[in-house]
């Protein structure tokens, strides 16, 4: 099956149920402006954000996110705590639940980041994956990188990955 046939019949996928979430130890509702700009941009593309959260760059409360998300949206984006300063844990946390990771994405985040900001790429432990039949992002917090990640990445392929996934459940 070509590209484009995957393309077309992943679009019967209409409405992708999403769930946001922010990692931060210092960002509330008001100042997350990542956050609100995943939103708008996955309403726009004609998604619903069912959840939207802040919670702390803390392992155990986003594995705990993970596993409660899991299996009850189709796509989780976590923005925040993918750098390499002591507190960015948001990595180690999703990779290690990560059933299948798509190593394309962040090769392909930082690539593109690399375009935009230079060696400074480098920097990002961007990640994407598979945890029971969920979807799972893991972007910078920056809203550039947020803004590069949804636009050139995430949204185009979305319904595509969702379709991916849940083919041989309907099938």
């Amino acid at each position: 099956m070509s590209h484009e046939t995957h393309h077309a019949e992943a679009d019967a996928y209409a409405k992708l149920r999403c769930a946001v979430i922010t990692v931060s130890d210092t960002r509330t509702e008001e100042t997350d402006r990542s956050g609100g700009l995943m939103r708008v941009r996955l309403e726009k593309a004609g998604h619903e954000t069912v959840i939207y959260r802040i919670v702390p760059d803390n392992p155990a409360v986003i594995k705990d996110a993970m596993q409660k998300l899991a299996g009850n949206v189709d796509v989780v984006l976590f923005n925040g705590g993918t750098g390499i300063s002591r507190r960015d844990r948001t990595f180690e946390a999703v990779s290690s639940l990560l059933e299948k990771e798509l190593p394309g994405f962040g090769e392909l985040f930082r690539m593109l980041s690399y375009q935009e900001i230079g060696a400074a790429a480098m920097l990002s432990r961007a990640t994407a994956g598979v945890y029971k039949d969920t979807l799972f992002f893991s972007t910078p917090g920056s809203l550039n990188a947020v803004k590069l990640a949804l636009d050139k990445l995430i949204i185009p392929e979305l319904k595509h990955l969702v379709w991916e996934i849940v083919k041989q459940q309907k099938g």
